[in-house]
């Protein structure tokens, strides 16, 4: 059987696998090898986000492309949307507003949109504005998300509830964890903290250790705060205990730097025999 879903084959895919726009973490280079090898690789613009960041992440990757965008930091800095739309990426996905304008902006410049949802009221909201592509975030994900529903829930519910395509997040570690959510309907795998221990990532070198030797998590916004990020009381984030560091749930099987291209590869191959013959 080919891994390949319909949403993926049409967006010029090769793997159902889609890094997460982390900030600090998502740049040129690892979308570049993400894309290269199959799949579609995501720059992320976080809390920090500034054009000049992102112009350059954008002038270092090579191929197809997405753009992640945080809502309420893109309503402070509006030139990220221009200077993202004017990229023309393969998708741009903005997250965590209820202000759903930006969607004919890229409509009107040709792009495809995504946001990330917590709950299926939430997508039902998305898409009755028009986004093309829903991002189920699970409560397991890393990073910054409203924690409500596990991933496997969420994206259920999702899916029975709307019509557009359904990509999954939040705890998929492994090519099990592709395979899960491809078999249950998703679209495709949008998968962040396997990635952000690649060495293509923006990720710190004492991150990625602390990446490589975790194994529990937390929800706050301790950092936030300290950093004076204007995160709304519902949307901590995700990181390892006792650390600043973003990870999702399944970090604990995050055990090696692996080359993000051969991350794709594992992911996929692992994924398509675990759903080309019994589970177990």
């Amino acid at each position: 059987m080919s891994l390949v879903t319909p949403w993926s084959a049409a967006m010029g895919m090769r793997a159902p696998i889609v890094n997460a726009p982390m900030g600090g973490a998502a740049g040129g280079r690892l979308a570049s090898a993400v894309t290269a090898a199959g799949g579609l690789g995501m720059l992320g613009m976080g809390s920090a986000a500034t054009a000049e960041v992102l112009r350059r992440e954008i002038g270092l990757a090579q191929g197809r492309f997405g753009v992640g965008l945080v809502h309420w930091v893109m309503a402070e800095r509006p030139e990220l949307l221009d200077i993202a739309l004017a990229a023309q990426p393969a998708l741009l996905s903005v997250s965590f507003g209820t202000d759903f304008g930006w969607v004919q902006r890229a409509h009107d410049a040709g792009v495809t949109t995504a946001t990330q949802v917590a709950s299926v009221e939430a997508a039902r909201r998305a898409q009755d504005a028009g986004v093309d592509v829903l991002v189920a975030r699970g409560a397991e994900g890393g990073g910054h998300g409203e924690p409500l529903l596990g991933t496997l829930p969420l994206l259920t519910g999702v899916l029975d509830a709307v019509e557009v395509p359904v990509l999954a997040a939040g705890g998929i570690g492994s090519a099990r964890g592709v395979a899960a959510v491809l078999a249950a309907g998703a679209a495709a795998a949008w998968i962040g903290t396997l990635f952000a221990a690649c060495p293509q990532a923006l990720t710190s070198e004492a991150a990625r250790a602390e990446l490589l030797g975790g194994q529990d998590t937390e929800l706050t916004s301790a950092h936030d705060i300290a950093a004076g990020y204007r995160w709304p009381a519902g949307i901590p984030e995700r990181v390892l205990r006792g650390s600043p560091v973003n990870a999702g749930q399944g970090v604990g099987q995050v055990r090696q730097s692996v080359d993000a291209g051969e991350l794709v590869a594992t992911l996929s191959a692992g994924a398509e025999e675990l759903l080309r013959g019994p589970l177990g």
